[in-house]
């Protein structure tokens, strides 16, 4: 994922958790809320739960090259957070694409069958 799509001051991270509305999903959480500016940002995190640095990271990089896909289709103008979960480790790459495709079309930001 491009730099320019990402959400990266924890004070914007704690803005759109606490005023964004989330969509629940067993791999991942995704927090959305209306940007303050007219374009996409994505911010990306796994709490402790997830594991260690490692596997905390591997998850996040799962995240972004999954999210990587649905950029083009989705509106500007909306910040996103994705929450990884515990058990996104041991799941495959598609399914965590069909689950990200899930929570964004309950956020009705991309159609079931766009991308």
């Amino acid at each position: 994922m491009k730099r320019q799509f990402r959400l990266t001051r924890s004070t914007e991270f704690k803005r759109v958790r606490r005023n964004g509305k989330s969509y629940a999903h067993p791999l991942v959480v995704l927090v959305a809320m209306p940007g303050e500016k007219e374009r996409l940002r994505i911010g990306v995190t796994a709490g402790r739960s997830v594991g260690k640095a490692v596997r905390r990271n591997r998850a996040k990089r799962l995240l972004r090259a999954a999210m990587a896909a649905f950029i083009p289709d989705l509106p500007p103008g909306w910040d996103l957070i994705l929450i990884a979960r515990p058990s996104i480790l041991q799941t495959p790459f598609q399914e965590i694409r069909q689950a990200i495709a899930e929570v964004l079309g309950r956020a009705r930001l991309h159609s079931p069958h766009g991308s």
